[in-house]
């Protein structure tokens, strides 16, 4: 069985003042406080949710 790809997304902007589908879009990725760092599957669905918020998280190396 093949492990799954994961990768770390840290939030390092602020949802306030951004329109209501940014904050929706770092919601769905399970972020909301600054400099939070959660773990996902690395899907095509999940690169698109990080890439349409490039101003507000970062893909963090470990």
């Amino acid at each position: 069985m093949a492990k799954k790809q994961m990768m770390k997304v840290k939030q390092i902007g602020s949802p306030i003042r951004r329109p209501e589908k940014q904050r929706r879009t770092l919601a769905g990725l399970g972020l909301g406080k600054m400099h939070r760092v959660v773990e996902l599957e690395d899907t095509p669905a999940t690169r698109g949710m990080v890439n349409s918020i490039p101003h507000l998280v970062q893909v963090v190396e470990d």
